[in-house]
């Protein structure tokens, strides 16, 4: 073997050694220093777990990160990408079929709630962090947290997952409030107690006393055992200015990392009038018991 060819087999040998070393022990979560990285190389990782979480010091070079076992590829999936304040030094972008990359986290503050991507059957569930250069050497980390998980739904527009951030404060149409009773991952009946703002964290945590509990697909509301009304806090980005208002609502939204973030929420009057007049023509999409 030719001594560049040896010395280039050794450096590769280092660096999978080096990101073998950063697995924790349940292999779900990474943590590597950059500083072990040969510049403009590309590390490998893979992670089996569908929660786990990535802390990549004084970022360089790039990684290019599996998520799911090797079963998962044949489902669609959604993942999702919180990072930690400040998200410094890298880039993370989702892989997507044809070899496009698209963009989730970037330095900076970051988006309230993370980002979510949604993956085909046929593509490989892959992320690629990239370093951001920079010229001083001041410790800088990049951490996320990810969630994946199937797609029950995968013929439905990214929007009725809450996939989408540009109409995340939008007002919901009258078919989407029906699509969101049926997709939601909780749909509750309730009014608002208070809304508090965080601005570091750039949301908004609204406490709605719910009266009902008509749907959910995680546990993240505990109901009483006499089924009296329950608090639960349910998030939205800070943007959005939700505020304090009277009357009864139904809150529907998703599950992100453990907690509940909003995606409609119309007033009960006005989703009983549109629900009854769908019903009657045909057109609702499931049978919502609103009594």
């Amino acid at each position: 073997m030719q001594p560049s060819a040896l010395l280039c087999a050794l450096c590769c040998g280092l660096l999978a050694a080096a990101a073998r070393a950063g697995y924790s022990e349940d292999r779900c979560s990474w943590k590597g220093s950059g500083l072990t990285q040969e510049p403009g190389s590309v590390g490998q990782l893979a992670l089996a777990c569908t929660e786990g979480g990535i802390e990549w010091l004084y970022p360089a070079g790039a990684l290019r990160l599996t998520l799911g076992g090797p079963d998962s590829d044949a489902r669609p999936r959604i993942a999702c990408l919180r990072p930690a304040r400040p998200f410094a030094g890298a880039q993370v972008f989702a892989e997507r079929e044809g070899g496009s990359l698209e963009l989730l986290l970037a330095e900076g503050p970051g988006p309230a709630g993370g980002r979510c991507v949604r993956w085909g059957p046929r593509e490989g569930r892959a992320l690629f962090l990239q370093a951001t250069p920079h010229r001083d050497i001041s410790r800088r980390v990049a951490f996320f947290r990810f969630e994946l998980r199937e797609d029950g739904h995968p013929e439905l527009p990214p929007q009725a997952h809450g996939l989408g951030t540009d109409g995340a404060c939008r007002p919901c149409s009258d078919a989407e409030f029906l699509l969101a009773s049926c997709t939601s991952d909780f749909v509750i009946r309730g009014t608002i107690h208070g809304v508090a703002h965080n601005t570091e964290l750039q949301e908004s945590v609204i406490t709605v006393t719910a009266a009902r509990v008509l749907r959910q697909t995680l546990p993240l509301f505990q109901v009483g055992a006499s089924g009296g009304q329950v608090q639960a806090s349910i998030r939205t980005p800070l943007r959005c200015g939700v505020r304090p208002g009277p009357g009864t609502f139904l809150f529907m939204g998703w599950s992100r990392f453990g907690e509940a973030w909003l995606g409609c929420a119309p007033r009960f009057q006005e989703f009983s009038r549109v629900y009854a007049a769908a019903h009657t023509n045909h057109l609702h999409p499931c049978e919502v018991a609103l009594d």
